[in-house]
């Protein structure tokens, strides 16, 4: 009973996936820590969880010619090293997972907040990009280092927290590269967040913070559902259905940075 219900869990995350582009980090590890799993199994599931549950998506980009990868090793060039030094980091300094729930939680607090302000404030931030102040002037004369610079900072948190890649990746390649076209911006940035969803989850991995039956229920239910959202998707505004969610992550978030 208890596979089939992690089954229906996948289904229902990636069904949401697909029917909001939401990264499925924003809600699968909250699912799964109201279901009683410490947070760093379901910070380590949801990881290679994310990174399998992207990989397709990588591979439909790529065809479409979607995928900047310079600005994908860009990215990578900083999260990568940053998220090998944080599992190193939790694994030397930390001799069991106990020690670090509270480090993981507010991360994850902090992700999901900063997530659902992307979500409410898109159209704000792409707006901003449209008239540019001497700030945002400054961050694209420099963008090369900052993507690098964000990069960490983003290797940093997804490792933390499984949260971030999609949603935050993307409003830096929005903020830094306005000249992208917004089919550009979700294929580099989902370009970018397989490696580092991946490289964080083996890290987790490596420390135990994985549950291999409750990965395979997820990803039986939630592969197929992420294609029938996708295609229902399609056919609803996002401003109906975003808005909601992000309301929703930003209480969530809120919970687990400050309580």
């Amino acid at each position: 009973m208890e596979i089939l219900l992690y089954i229906l869990a996948g289904a229902g995350v990636g069904f949401a996936v697909g029917l909001t582009g939401v990264g499925g980090g924003s809600l699968m590890t909250p699912l799964l820590l109201m279901f009683g799993y410490p947070t760093h199994i379901a910070i380590g599931t949801d990881l290679i969880y994310a990174a399998a549950t992207k990989a397709g998506g990588v591979i439909t980009h790529q065809k479409q010619k979607t995928v900047e990868w310079h600005l994908v090793f860009k990215l990578a060039s900083g999260s990568i090293p940053a998220s090998i030094a944080t599992t190193f980091v939790l694994s030397r300094y930390f001799t069991n997972p106990e020690e670090y729930q509270h480090i993981l939680l507010t991360t994850l607090g902090v992700m999901l907040i900063l997530t659902s302000g992307v979500l409410l404030f898109k159209g704000k931030l792409q707006s901003l990009n449209r008239e540019p102040s001497r700030f945002t002037l400054y961050m694209r004369r420099h963008a090369s280092v900052l993507t690098v610079f964000m990069g960490v900072i983003l290797g940093i948190c997804v490792t933390l927290s499984s949260v971030g890649a999609g949603a935050f990746g993307a409003a830096i390649l929005l903020t830094l590269y306005p000249r992208l076209s917004s089919i550009k911006i979700i294929g580099t940035d989902i370009a970018h967040a397989v490696p580092l969803t991946l490289i964080a989850g083996l890290g987790h991995m490596h420390l135990g913070n994985v549950d291999f039956v409750l990965l395979g229920s997820l990803l039986v239910g939630s592969l197929p559902a992420i294609h029938l959202g996708t295609l229902l998707g399609r056919r609803l505004p996002d401003k109906i259905l975003q808005p909601i969610l992000a309301s929703v992550l930003m209480l969530i978030g809120i919970k687990y940075a400050f309580f």
